[in-house]
C-alpha cells in the first residue's frame, strides 16, 4: 500500500501539520493497524500517538476493542493505561490456537475449560515472542484438579490430548510449571522442583503468578505477588514462544494477561 510520505500528502501537504489537539481527535476514530501507519509519518504525528498512553485516541480504542466486563471489572488492574490495555487484548488468549474444548469468555482474557472427560486441554496466546523481555500475569479462577500448567509452548506443541496430563512440558516443544506439585516440565520429563526452597506454599486459587520471558538472556522465570521466584528454565531455543496454559478440570477458568516489558528494568 502507499506509504508514510504518501498518508502525509494526502493531508494536503502542510495542512497535515494540524495541532496535536485536532490530529488525537482524528486518530481516536482509527483502528489499531492505521495507528501503527500514523505513527510512521513523522515525529508530530508518532509524539501525539504515543506521548500519553491515556489519550483520548486509546481511550476510545480500548472502549471499542475491549470487552465492557474487561474495562469494568479488576481482570486490568496491573495494566494502568489505556494503551497497556489496548495491548493486553492483542496479546491474550487466541480464540482460534486452544483444545476444542475450551472457550475464551466474552471478557477477552479468560480461557473456560468445558467439562470433559479424560482430556487435557491448552490454549496459547494470540502473539508470540522471539526478542525481547515479557511479562504476563496467568491466575485460576477454579480448582486446580490433578494437572495445572502454566508456561510457554512454540507453535507446533499441541494443545489438546487424551487423559489427565501435564500437557504443557510434554515434549521438547513446551515448557511448563505445574502448580499442583511444584514441579518443572518440559520434554516429559520432571526438571525439578520450583520454586526451590523447603515447604513452598501451594499455589492459591486467584493467587496472580507474574511469568517473565526474556528471549535475550533465553530464560523463564516467576514471581508470585511482588516475591521473585527465581528462574525455572534457561537455554530456551531462539524460536517464536507463546505463553500458554493446560487444564483438566472441568469448568475451571484460567486468566491470562499480558503487562509488557517486566518493570525490573
Amino acid at each position: 500500500g502507499p506509504g508514510p510520505g504518501a498518508a502525509a500528502a494526502a493531508w494536503g501537504g502542510p495542512g497535515w501539520r494540524l495541532p496535536g489537539r485536532v490530529l488525537e481527535l482524528v486518530f481516536s476514530y482509527l483502528e489499531l493497524r492505521e495507528l501503527r501507519s500514523c505513527a510512521l509519518v513523522c515525529k508530530l504525528w508518532h509524539r501525539v500517538l504515543h506521548g500519553d498512553e491515556n489519550s483520548e485516541v486509546w481511550r476510545s480504542l480500548a472502549a471499542r476493542c475491549l470487552a465492557e466486563e474487561a474495562l469494568r471489572t479488576d481482570i486490568l488492574c496491573n495494566v494502568p493505561t489505556y494503551k497497556g490495555k489496548v495491548r493486553a487484548f492483542h496479546h491474550a488468549f487466541s480464540t482460534n490456537d486452544c483444545s476444542r474444548n475450551v472457550y475464551i469468555k466474552k471478557n477477552g482474557f479468560t480461557l473456560h475449560r468445558n467439562p470433559i472427560a479424560q482430556s487435557t486441554d491448552g490454549a496459547r496466546t494470540k502473539i508470540g515472542f522471539s526478542e525481547g523481555r515479557h511479562a504476563w500475569e496467568v491466575w485460576w479462577e477454579g480448582p486446580l484438579g490433578t494437572v495445572a500448567v502454566i508456561g510457554i509452548a512454540t507453535k507446533r506443541a499441541a494443545m489438546q490430548c487424551q487423559g489427565y496430563v501435564a500437557l504443557l512440558g510434554s515434549d521438547d516443544q513446551s515448557w511448563g510449571w505445574n502448580l499442583v506439585d511444584n514441579n518443572l516440565l518440559h520434554n516429559g520429563e520432571v526438571n525439578g522442583s520450583f520454586p526451590q526452597c523447603n515447604n513452598a506454599p501451594k499455589y492459591q486459587i486467584g493467587e496472580r503468578i507474574r511469568v517473565i520471558l526474556d528471549m535475550e538472556d533465553k530464560t523463564l522465570a516467576f514471581e508470585r505477588g511482588y516475591e521473585f521466584l527465581g528462574v525455572a528454565f534457561r537455554g530456551l531455543p531462539k524460536v517464536c514462544l507463546y505463553p500458554a496454559v493446560s487444564a483438566v478440570y472441568g469448568n475451571t477458568e484460567v486468566t491470562l494477561v499480558y503487562l509488557g516489558k517486566p518493570l525490573d528494568g
